[in-house]
């Protein structure tokens, strides 16, 4: 297993994890995807399977019904409105409060589809929608704070990275919140709340194998890197075959566990 790369957060070390990462990183191919396939068609699932890093952090174990809050809406609204920022200047909190009324905008109009984000946002008090803006502003101010001092080019991803596995009736979806450098020469990043656990590691890898297989040419980024502000941590894997491959063995792993939880549920 290749080692996990652990910094400070700071502006200084997050540009070195970036500008010193392997020049070369790996490239899957069709034989790898159909291996992939095949592994997950042999742990069968009566409904369609969606396992992301989390539940490979959580050995596997189905999470709780999600349910909307300030907490779980701040970060697509973060990023939605540092996204605005960065094609048209303008303060971060202008841009949150924009991107709430564009979600509510979407529901008054019929858009919104009930349990999405402007669904629920359409439905708070005002003293919960202040919470709610508040939350997307530190997000997005922190997510700036990050990365604005790279001399790189970077972006905010319009989304997560899913990636479907052919005839296995399995959705893999990899979290990713900035994307640093030209698509040949990437580095991703990530940002979580909290302190990393002991499956950080695994959990960055099952992000990196979802990242790669969705890349049109199979490419893997130099680097996945893993921030959590909260506790001032770096934390990152290196794109080579052999935490993709550990990245691909621990989604097996959830997916035999979710089946035998599904298993004890019925009966």
């Amino acid at each position: 297993m290749s080692d996990l790369l652990q910094r400070r957060l700071s502006t200084e070390d997050l540009r070195e994890l970036v500008e010193l990462a392997p020049a070369q990183s790996t490239t899957i191919n069709e034989e790898h995807r159909a291996s992939l396939a095949s592994r997950f068609r042999a742990v069968p699932n009566t409904e369609h399977r969606r396992l992301d890093a989390w539940m490979v952090e959580q050995a596997g174990r189905t999470p709780g019904p999600f349910a909307w809050s300030p907490a779980t809406a701040r970060r697509i609204l973060g990023n939605n409105a540092l996204r605005r920022v960065l094609r048209t200047p303008d303060t971060i909190l202008n841009a949150v409060r924009d991107e709430i009324a564009d979600q509510l905008l979407r529901s008054v109009k019929g858009y919104a589809r009930s349990g999405s984000l402007g669904h629920w946002l359409a439905g708070v008090s005002h003293p919960v929608l202040g919470l709610i803006t508040a939350e997307a502003v530190n997000w997005a101010t922190q997510t700036l704070e990050c990365v604005r001092g790279l001399s790189v080019t970077w972006r905010v991803p319009a989304s997560d990275v899913y990636y479907d596995v052919a005839a296995a009736r399995t959705t893999l979806r990899g979290r990713r919140d900035v994307v640093i450098g030209d698509d040949a020469q990437r580095v991703v990043v990530r940002i979580r709340s909290g302190s990393p656990g002991k499956s950080a590691g695994p959990g960055l890898r099952s992000d990196l194998v979802v990242e790669t297989l969705a890349h049109p040419e199979g490419l893997a980024p130099r680097r996945y890197l893993g921030l959590w502000p909260d506790a001032g941590l770096i934390l990152g894997v290196e794109g080579t075959m052999e935490n993709v491959r550990s990245g691909a063995r621990d989604f097996i792993r959830a997916a035999v566990v979710q089946r035998r939880h599904n298993l004890v549920r019925v009966v």
